[in-house]
């Protein structure tokens, strides 16, 4: 891609978290290490149940005066808000929604880092005025975030482009969508290909979850991941199992004409001859794609 698109995130919301000791009950209970935040930098985390499966994902950003702003799903921020106040306890922290007030924007691109004057590793980040741009902390190709103020558009001069094109750019690249391709209270984010993403901190201490979340890691019992999965047709719907000859391997997550992303068990993907193998999605073949960002 080329052509740089900005495109307003109008499914993303922004949830504030503010006060002296916002911080220091955030990094009691998310993934990463919240204290690692700053005006230069952003982070990728999620919220998890105590067993160790997903609840919700955010990016973290520093909101200019030493709490932070959470980029995240519009139509689950009051979920999420409600879930941070049930472990806020007597925290000095306030927690508030804050869509009404800022928008979060994407620009991508080739060149969309340089074009707001960033580096292009994942989750650097600058304030100019109330504005914060970050490039995404997940991975650079995704583009660079902005969180703005309602009715300024920083990022006018470039073309404007749609959530469909979002989309599309995201499942190119394979990189999941939590409560979509991450299903709530049933994923596990290391299945998930959080921690490639960047998202965990294995060294930061305890978190909601954080017992499974390294024992898994540690112990090396990750059989299934999500794949990007093409065909040269339209996929089926999402739910669809993915299976070789009568064997069922996975399932698809979602779908987007011939892109989307599943979940397989790699042993079994394996064992039936990898990319060589014949594998279905209903009734269309398909080829899973490893994302060329993971290590697994």
């Amino acid at each position: 891609m080329t052509d740089l698109k900005r495109i307003a995130l109008t499914d993303r919301g922004v949830l504030g978290v503010s006060g002296p000791e916002a911080r220091g009950f955030m990094q009691g209970i998310v993934t990463n290490d919240v204290l690692k935040v700053d005006r230069s930098r952003a982070l990728y985390s999620a919220l998890l149940t105590p067993q160790g499966k997903f609840l919700f994902d955010f990016i973290m950003l520093d909101d200019g005066d030493g709490g932070l702003l959470l980029d995240t799903s519009r139509e689950r921020l009051p979920e999420l808000a409600k879930r941070l106040g049930f472990y806020k306890l007597r925290a000095k922290a306030d927690i508030r929604d804050l869509s009404d007030e800022l928008k979060v924007t994407v620009l991508i691109g080739d060149n969309a880092a340089k074009t707001v004057k960033l580096h292009s590793g994942p989750g650097n980040a600058w304030r100019v005025g109330a504005d914060c741009y970050a490039v995404d902390p997940r991975l650079a190709a995704l583009g660079v975030r902005c969180i703005h103020p309602v009715g300024d558009d920083p990022l006018a001069a470039h073309a404007e482009g749609t959530l469909d094109d979002y989309a599309a750019h995201r499942m190119a690249l394979a990189v999941p969508e939590g409560g979509t391709d991450v299903l709530i209270d049933k994923s596990f984010i290391l299945e998930s290909n959080f921690e490639e993403l960047n998202a965990v901190d294995f060294e930061k201490g305890c978190y909601v979850g954080q017992e499974l979340t390294a024992r898994t890691k540690f112990r090396g019992t990750i059989r299934r991941r999500l794949f990007g999965v093409t065909a040269s047709g339209d996929l089926p719907e999402a739910g669809t199992p993915i299976t070789v000859g009568s064997a069922e391997i996975g399932e698809l997550r979602s779908a987007r004409k011939g892109h989307g992303i599943a979940l397989i068990r790699t042993d079994r993907l394996e064992e039936a001859g990898g990319a060589a193998a014949e594998v279905m999605a209903g009734d269309v073949r398909v080829t899973p794609v490893k994302p060329d960002w993971v290590s697994f």
